[in-house]
């Protein structure tokens, strides 16, 4: 059982982040599925930049592997003596072989690290799988659930809308309706302002005609 699995991906050297020893081990060496595994798909927002090895998600990767470590001499086994002997002067491929010659020792084959390999490779494939359905749950309760909200702010808005719609088309009915009663009521004013006029011209005329008869009645009848 390996006291620190991290080691034998990641070089920490003086002055170098963990990200730039990952990024070293990956220019000598084919990427490694354990250092930056295939994040699932989702929808761009056009804001997000590429992904970058952070030591959270390399922590949970690499104790996934640790967890799942395979009983005797196996592919783990074999990337430690591979990076035992990165300071060896000598090409990858002399490095592979000599690694090798040492595994044939505790009865490894190609076939056996090979497989072993692609059992260390399903452990992160599965972790991949429970980080997908992670990131679908925060999706739906961080996007999905603003997105239902959106819809029904937009159905209320659209609702409101209307209802002004219909309130304005109202209040321009009721305003058009004010002008022609106030114009009623001009028209009524005047009419009743006329007639009340004419009473009283008919009423002052036939009582200054009974007045005027009174005076001369007293006047000339004695």
């Amino acid at each position: 059982m390996f006291k620190n699995l991290k080691s034998l991906f990641i070089v920490e050297e003086e002055n170098s982040s963990p990200k730039e020893s990952v990024q070293k081990e990956s220019a000598n060496t084919k990427p490694s599925p354990a250092v930056s595994p295939a994040a699932p798909e989702r929808p761009s927002t056009g804001t997000a930049g590429p992904g970058q090895v952070t030591e959270q998600f390399s922590e949970i990767l690499f104790k996934a592997l640790q967890d799942n470590n395979l009983d005797g001499f196996d592919y783990l086994e074999f990337k430690q003596s591979l990076r035992s002997l990165e300071k060896m002067p000598m090409d990858e491929g002399t490095r592979f072989q000599s690694a090798f010659a040492m595994a044939q020792t505790m009865g490894a084959t190609p076939a056996s690290l090979v497989q072993t390999a692609e059992h260390y490779l399903n452990v992160l494939k599965k972790e991949e799988n429970k980080f997908g359905e992670a990131l679908a749950a925060q999706q739906e309760k961080q996007i999905g659930n603003k997105a239902h909200e959106i819809k029904q702010l937009e159905e209320i808005v659209q609702t409101k809308t209307q209802q002004i719609q219909q309130l304005s088309k109202e209040i321009e009915e009721h305003q058009q309706k004010t002008v022609a009663l106030r114009k009623d009521i001009n028209d009524a004013s005047l009419k009743v302002e006329t007639t009340k006029n004419n009473f009283i011209a008919s009423y002052q005329a036939l009582v200054d005609l009974i007045t005027r008869d009174v005076e001369n009645m007293k006047r000339f009848l004695k």
